[in-house]
């Protein structure tokens, strides 16, 4: 395999022999102190059943429950396991009964691999719930490599006019943004929090704008520099999570991994205001916080807590056809599939770039 660098993208030169090059995580990583256990690897190209589809990787974003997964707050059903599940590519392969997808197709795979179909939460548009969900880059092998096989129906097809790269972080960040946002359920005109400034909230923010025009939209983040950038984006206030806003809030959305900013993101939700948290796992490091919370503070008055757990392929397809609409481009710092490792890293040390991380596996040709 070689690389070479092209106008600050990478490319590669695929393998010939039916093998791959790829990111595995060996092992979880339980100790901060200790590395992650990610190899970069020759590996088979993936097999294919006959209801599957097997996908030329050109993009896959990083995304915190990556982090989840290397660190075991989010079990793999096996190891070594690939992890990624934003990823974008082009169809190389169908399997016989595949009858939606063909050679070709541009498409992308999220967290949600698979859910039944049958159980009662499924046959409500929940498939989010269902007891038997599998997700990507967990129960089966990710977007971190050169080649992914997928079941073909959940599989998502992108729209022509969102490019590789920025339509990468909309199939996580941004979808299970979309769903944060219509779960908080705000009139326009209510204030709305966003708690962490990441991948997925500077998704939000925009997706806000557009669905509740009048609300002013507030951010607490830790750093000034994710303070910047939301204001930059167009956030009415930016503050730390300690700071009060101008006014109570009528939702939040909590996007970070610590617990912190939920214990102070409750008290200052107007009566009958609801905390969302669009997190799959919380880090353990600040749990004492909760030892904070009051009853009659914090959660009195019909405050709610709703989480939010993994998303639907309507989630997805939504977020993709909003993000075509609206030109919605998510901020995005591009590297090589080899880099991954440090790209969680980052994350890791809380030296994650602004916006999201893409990596590019394949180069691919500009889109409008």
């Amino acid at each position: 395999m070689e690389w070479r660098t092209d106008g600050g993208r990478v490319a590669t030169q695929l393998t010939e022999d039916g093998s791959m090059q790829a990111i595995r995580l060996t092992r979880p990583t339980h100790h901060a102190k200790d590395a992650l256990q990610l190899e970069f690897v020759d590996a088979p190209r993936p097999p294919f059943g006959e209801n599957d589809v097997l996908i030329r990787v050109s993009t896959c974003a990083v995304c915190r429950t990556d982090l989840d997964v290397a660190e075991g707050r989010v079990s793999a059903s096996h190891y070594p396991v690939v992890p990624g599940h934003q990823a974008v590519g082009e169809i190389e392969a169908v399997g016989s009964l595949v009858r939606e997808r063909k050679q070709g197709d541009r498409v992308g795979i999220a967290w949600i691999r698979w859910a039944c179909g049958e159980c009662r939460w499924c046959t409500s548009g929940q498939e989010n719930l269902c007891p038997r969900f599998q997700s990507n880059g967990c129960d089966g092998d990710g977007g971190y490599a050169e080649y992914v096989s997928a079941p073909a129906a959940f599989t998502i097809p992108i729209p022509e006019s969102l490019d590789d790269a920025h339509a990468a972080p909309l199939l996580c960040a941004g979808a299970i943004g979309w769903r944060s946002l219509r779960l908080a359920d705000i009139q326009d005109g209510d204030p709305l929090g966003l708690t962490g400034f990441g991948a997925s909230a500077h998704l939000v923010l925009p997706m806000a704008r557009h669905r509740h025009p009048s609300s002013p939209i507030y951010v607490f983040a830790r750093s000034e520099k994710e303070r910047a950038f939301a204001r930059e984006l167009g956030a009415d206030w930016a503050g730390d999570a300690t700071e009060e806003p101008p006014r109570p809030l009528g939702a939040i959305i909590d996007t970070t991994p610590a617990w912190k900013p939920v214990v102070e993101a409750l008290s200052k939700l107007m009566p009958g205001g609801r905390l969302v948290i669009n997190a799959i796992r919380k880090n353990d490091a600040d749990r004492s916080e909760l030892m904070r919370l009051k009853y009659e503070t914090d959660l009195w008055m019909e405050r709610e807590i709703k989480s939010v757990a993994n998303v639907t392929r309507q989630d997805v397809r939504d977020v993709l056809d909003v993000a075509a609409r609206l030109s919605l481009s998510p901020t995005v710092e591009t590297a090589p599939l080899a880099q991954a490792g440090a790209a969680l890293e980052r994350m890791r040390t809380g030296q994650a770039v602004q916006g999201a991380t893409v990596l590019v596996v394949r180069k691919t040709s500009a889109r409008a």
